[in-house]
């Protein structure tokens, strides 16, 4: 090959435009607040990339839960998901270090701040295990949902709680404060607070109105458990069939929706509460005293994750951005 063909074909190389076609496996059912500004982020990257990059959206657990979803990205069948926390810790645990339980209390500005200023280093951690994070979200604040009334932390292990199996979150939780486990898959959860299976459960207040939790309990303690988080993340090699110009674009869309849905999903969550009140559910609040008593738990449960669910490194940097003002 002579250098004028090799100049040529470099060219021609060059002018080529890569198409990818990216699967995407989504908890959110189609028609919720979630699930629209998805879609208006696919199409935007659509039409940004002149169909070049397409988003294949599989909505409302169409491709299984999101471990059956983990699983069909890591043999090829998908390239990426929306994930909560549980999900994400088992690519990156260090994304965990984020909903360790009584970090944040009640302030949600501070816990969003923080979690902005993680991201970058989160985002390091999934290319190293081989993933491109394209969007981090804040699902919002895990509140208990009771038929009892409990008076403070120690008065809720009378209670038989749900549980979400496999969480190391969840289990050094209940193992730290001798909560009474129910495992239960969440669809079932509903049913079991209606017979007394369980007595109690948790969520963020937009999971507590779209399970109808709140039509069989009378309280939720209004003292924040954990700030629950999500992302957006595909694979390396997706993102790789993306030619450079083409990532800078799909990277600002996403950037632009995420602002988009956090925003949403913190009025969302505000909806709810409202919603919740509404229906005269007693809100519980508890003495100062128990953020002293949470602490206390707090401390236990890092010296059990550290080093085993998140780094060290995680947890020094989470404790330097708690410090700023």
């Amino acid at each position: 090959m002579n250098m004028k063909t090799l100049l040529l074909s470099m060219t021609l190389f060059a002018s080529m435009n890569l198409h990818a076609a990216i699967k995407v496996g989504v908890l959110a059912p189609e028609g919720t607040g979630w699930a629209k500004n998805i879609k208006k982020m696919a199409t935007e990257i659509k039409d940004a990339t002149k169909g070049n990059v397409e988003l294949k959206i599989y909505y409302g657990g169409s491709q299984g839960d999101e471990q059956d979803v983990l699983r069909k990205i890591r043999i090829g069948q998908l390239q990426g998901g929306i994930f909560t926390g549980k999900t994400l810790g088992e690519i990156n645990g260090d994304v965990r270090v984020m909903e360790v339980p009584f970090t944040f209390n009640h302030d949600r500005v501070k816990a969003l701040k923080t979690l902005e200023a993680m991201t970058p280093f989160f985002n390091q951690k999934f290319e190293q295990n081989k993933f491109k994070n394209l969007a981090t979200f804040e699902i919002g604040h895990v509140y208990f949902v009771t038929q009892k009334k409990v008076q403070d932390l120690n008065s809720i292990k009378s209670l038989k709680i749900w549980t979400w199996d496999g969480d190391p979150i969840v289990a050094t939780l209940f193992e730290s404060m001798n909560l009474i486990g129910v495992p239960l898959a969440l669809p079932d959860v509903l049913a079991s607070l209606s017979t007394g299976v369980v007595e109690a459960a948790y969520a963020p207040p937009i999971g507590i109105i779209a399970l109808q939790w709140n039509t069989k309990v009378k309280y939720i303690v209004d003292f924040p458990i954990s700030y629950s988080i999500g992302a957006f993340v595909i694979t390396n090699s997706a993102w790789a069939n993306i030619s450079p110009a083409d990532q800078k674009i799909v990277s600002d869309i996403a950037k632009k929706y995420e602002k988009e849905i956090n925003s949403g999903n913190a009025k969302d969550n505000d909806d709810a509460m409202a919603a919740i009140k509404s229906q005269k559910i007693e809100f519980v609040k508890f003495s100062d005293s128990e953020i002293k008593v949470a602490q206390g738990y707090r401390a236990t449960m890092i010296k059990k994750l550290t080093g085993k669910l998140f780094s060290a490194e995680a947890l020094k940097k989470l404790e330097a951005e708690m410090a700023k003002k």
